[in-house]
């Protein structure tokens, strides 16, 4: 089975915790407060069906958007409807996707079955439109039930003119016995019904109709939308609202406007977890589609005799982009080129179009496979992914080629999700024939933000030029980063005479169609790039500053791309972790180090469940979990007191149940099933109002209450494991670094809400840099932001690192009594120390949080022998000293 990345994991734990909410609060404070957590603001949520919840994850092409979709159906079943066999309704964009859908859903071994069997075993059932008579009426409620079905089966304004809404006496024991209230909000037979449907007379008008939509409709089902950004219109909404959702989940890459981002990954975060190959580096061709295929054709050469270093099997291919009919470089005009011109075999080449279906049946991953060239016109069939495929050739212009960004994304795949050894086989490379880098560049982005999902400073930062290898002094080769030139579209000439000499002698500005193009030399200095910004946006109207902003950002992000230190092949120093010597071996201090040494014991505790209580009145059913109420709507009057009727599950049934819902890594099974039967008894006879009905029926509820309980028994053994051994903590010797430290690693950085302002930073050892804003919303210089400038401005910091939080595995931390502590900076400085500063805002600087992170740092600083160096950043301290002169201060002189 898979096992969900960092990013992954996070994404369902928004939406889990999002759909909980929903249960107590309005469905768009519960979006809103979920995007605050984000540090995300001016978005707000689209009301679709009313307190349904409809949210969208936005996921890059390459992230597993199919197996986060698999997993988010018992997320949403346990959240939205309490039910560990809930009925799913899976929409797909086309019938490509739905039989691919169906067929690895049905699939045992394939991971996205794995996914559901994780959390129902056995219990699923999979099926189509025209399978669902298989689904019996005992099948509901005991098993996961997913319909995979497309989007356009549903979606029209005459219900006559689908299936999904006809009459199937075929379905009548789904409604056998259906109660009032229940029938009433289902389609009834009509007389257009009895005039298409011979077996219908006029007796059975009014009645409740046996329909796929119907039967839809009365088990309220989880609706999983696949690239939801093809679906915005009335009708989809309208239609469906008829099937009675109880929440919608939309993936997509490139959500539109209406799509409530509930959650959205990173390019850098897909890297990061070995997913996608990165950067792209492109290579323009002026001289046409022949020159672009050899280049292509070198390339692959150079990566094929690169892969035979692997461990793993990798027979790079390319794919060719042919020009359509009435073009040059058409299908078989390529192929004989190919062939007779470039020396290839032709069992390497297949030919992947709508006529010619050379790669049908064909498995590019068996060694014995010799294709290495695929050519093809438009976009490959839906599903089509070989990670092997490592270069594009588009040898359509690159101002018309078609569907080029979904080749593009065939590239990017990362073969067996796996960071390669060799450096060039993290990389993806395209080909294009375009005039010079910037109009091949400004093409690919706008396709890879268009149709990707890329973030557009994303996109500019990961199109690289493709590097020459330059001849040194002695005979030695080197890659030099060189600077492509900046090219500056605008829609008029520009009047300069008023301009600096130095500005005008940086920038040269040729008239074109459609206004004109100024181009400034890729290694001008910051300085200057600047200044030419100011006075180019100055001579334009207001409306076409942010198009020329735009371009200044995106060729910033790709100098920053070039330049910073992960990508100059430089290393950042291991930095020690703070280490307790428990029985003679040195251990770093973990949770669980923390935990075990604080006595964690569940049963030594009291048994106790506060903030845990049932209520049930005339006419609803009440559950408050930690003051936040959850309510329920009785059905009929027959369900009135449910609580007071005997229950069919033993409580041996519903331990075992509670078993699987609470089990977590650090506690044995053992020691939570002899928890559970304390707990369970405990309510039942000790705790007064609950009945084992009750408890059954509040089942999902009593196990999220539980998994609170048991955190907090654990947070109490941290804290004292933590206070009762800190002074011992220590930093080990530096010989013993390199077993007892962290190392920020290149290309592993899964940022997010990256910073994209004018200033260049020219230390920070990754390209791009987490969640750092230069201004305010008021237009002041952010306070974290000037920290920043105070780290790459000075002398002694050889390079530095923006930390993120909460990335236990990408980022460097420090115990604290509840968690781990994640330093806002963390800098290798040019005599070998280490320092890591913690940023705070005036509101937070002597709050207990801070004294303990202070306390923390203090004590790694202390034992380090003065190699780790901590610092508490305030903008000014109680000697009057700014950012600036406190790092200074620490630091100490040069």
């Amino acid at each position: 089975m898979l096992k969900l990345k960092t990013y992954q994991e996070n994404a369902l734990a928004v939406l889990t915790q999002f759909l909980q909410a929903c249960r107590s609060v309005a469905v768009a404070d519960a979006f809103q407060a979920e995007l605050a957590t984000q540090n995300r603001s001016n978005e707000h949520y689209h009301t679709v069906f009313g307190e349904v919840p409809c949210v969208c994850l936005r996921i890059p092409t390459g992230g597993g958007k199919t197996l986060l979709a698999a997993h988010s159906v018992a997320l949403a079943g346990k959240a939205v409807l309490d039910s560990d066999a809930p009925l799913a309704l899976w929409l797909t964009p086309s019938d490509t996707i739905r039989s691919q859908t169906l067929e690895a859903l049905s699939n045992a071994r394939h991971p996205y079955r794995q996914a559901l069997a994780q959390y129902f075993g056995d219990r699923v059932q999979v099926c189509d439109l025209e399978s669902l008579q298989t689904i019996s009426p005992h099948d509901v409620g005991k098993a996961c039930i997913v319909v995979v079905a497309t989007i356009q089966s549903f979606n029209v304004t005459d219900t006559a003119k689908r299936n999904v809404y006809s009459f199937f006496e075929e379905l009548a024991p789904h409604f056998d016995n259906l109660p009032a209230n229940l029938s009433a909000g289902l389609e009834k037979v009509t007389e257009a019904d009895v005039s298409n449907q011979p077996y219908l007379t006029e007796k059975d008008i009014g009645r409740t109709k046996y329909s796929v939509a119907n039967w839809l409709h009365l088990h309220q089902p989880i609706v999983i939308v696949d690239e939801a950004h093809n679906n915005r219109t009335d009708r989809f909404f309208q239609t469906l609202g008829r099937l009675n959702p109880s929440c919608v989940v939309e993936l997509t890459a490139t959500p539109v406007a209406g799509n409530n981002v509930l959650y959205h990954v990173s390019a850098q975060e897909l890297k990061s977890e070995q997913m996608i190959k990165l950067p792209i580096v492109l290579a323009e061709h002026p001289e046409g589609w022949r020159e672009c295929l050899r280049d292509a054709i070198l390339q692959r050469n150079s990566l094929e005799l690169i892969a035979q270093k692997e461990a793993d099997y990798i027979r790079p291919i390319v794919l060719v982009q042919a020009a359509p009919r009435g073009n040059e470089a058409t299908v078989d005009v390529v192929r004989q080129h190919l062939i007779e011109q470039e020396n290839i075999l032709e069992n390497q080449i297949a030919v992947a179009t709508g006529e010619q279906k050379e790669l049908s049946g064909i498995n590019l991953f068996d060694p014995a496979c010799p294709i290495r060239y695929v050519i093809t016109v438009e976009a490959l069939k839906e599903g089509w992914d070989c990670s092997f495929a490592y270069v594009l050739a588009s040898l359509q212009s690159v101002n018309s080629a078609k569907d080029v960004e979904q080749l593009l994304g065939r590239v990017l795949r990362m073969p067996y999700a796996k960071t390669r050894q060799q450096p060039e086989l993290n990389k993806a490379y395209a080909h294009i024939v375009a005039e010079n880098f910037a109009q091949a560049a400004s093409n690919l982005k706008d396709r890879m933000v268009q149709n990707m999902g890329f973030e557009r400073f994303e996109a500019s930062m990961v199109i690289v030029p493709e590097q020459k290898t330059l001849s040194l002094v002695g005979g030695e080769k080197a890659t030099l980063p060189v600077i492509p030139d900046c090219h500056i579209e605008v829609p008029k000439m520009l009047d300069t005479q008023h301009w600096p000499d130095e500005i005008k002698a940086a920038v040269q500005i040729m008239p074109t169609t459609l206004g004109a193009t100024i181009l400034l030399k890729g290694d001008v200095d910051a300085d200057t790039l600047a200044q030419a910004e100011t006075f180019i946006s100055h001579a334009l109207p207001e409306k076409s500053r942010v198009a020329v902003k735009e371009q200044f950002d995106a060729h910033r992000a790709m100098r920053r791309a070039l330049r910073a230190p992960e990508q100059l092949g430089l290393s950042f120093a291991p930095i020690p972790q703070l280490c307790l010597n428990l029985d003679g071996y040195l251990e770093v201090v973990e949770k669980e180090t923390l935990s075990s040494l604080g006595d964690w014991d569940l049963l030594s505790r009291p048994m106790q469940l506060a903030g845990f209580a049932i209520t049930e009145t005339i006419n609803s059913f009440e559950i408050d979990v930690n003051n936040e109420k959850i309510k329920y709507r009785h059905l009929d009057a027959q369900q009135l007191k449910l609580n007071d009727v005997t229950s069919h599950v033993s409580e041996q049934d519903l331990v075992r149940w509670l078993d699987k819902e609470v089990r977590k890594p650090y506690l044995s099974q053992t020691q939570l099933q002899n928890y559970l039967v304390k707990m369970v008894s405990y309510l039942l006879r000790e705790r007064v109002g609950f009945s084992l009905t009750a408890l059954v029926r509040a089942r999902f509820q009593l196990a999220q209450a539980i998994v609170r309980e048991v955190e907090r028994l654990r947070q109490l053994a941290m804290e004292q494991g933590f206070q009762g051994r800190l002074l011992e903590m220590s930093v080990p010797s530096l010989d013993q670094t390199g077993h007892y430290s962290f190392q920020f690693q290149a290309g592993v950085y899964p940022a997010r809400q990256c910073y994209q302002g004018s200033y260049e930073f020219s230390k920070h050892f990754y390209p791009v840099i987490h969640d750092l804003r230069e201004k305010t919303a008021a237009g002041q210089s952010a306070e974290e932001f000037i920290c920043a400038q105070a780290f790459d401005a000075h002398p002694k910091i050889k390079q530095w690192v923006r930390n993120i939080e909460r990335q236990v595995k990408f980022s460097f931390w420090l115990p604290t009594s509840t968690d781990y502590f994640y330093p806002d900076f963390v800098a290798e400085l040019d005599d070998g120390r280490v320092l890591a500063v913690e940023y705070k805002g005036e509101p937070y600087k002597t709050n207990d949080d801070s004294r303990e992170k202070n306390q923390v740092g203090h004590q790694w600083e202390k034992s380090s022998g003065g190699h780790c160096l901590f610092l508490m950043a305030v903008a000014k301290d109680e000697q009057g000293r700014d950012v600036r002169q406190q790092i200074a201060e620490k630091i100490g002189k040069p």
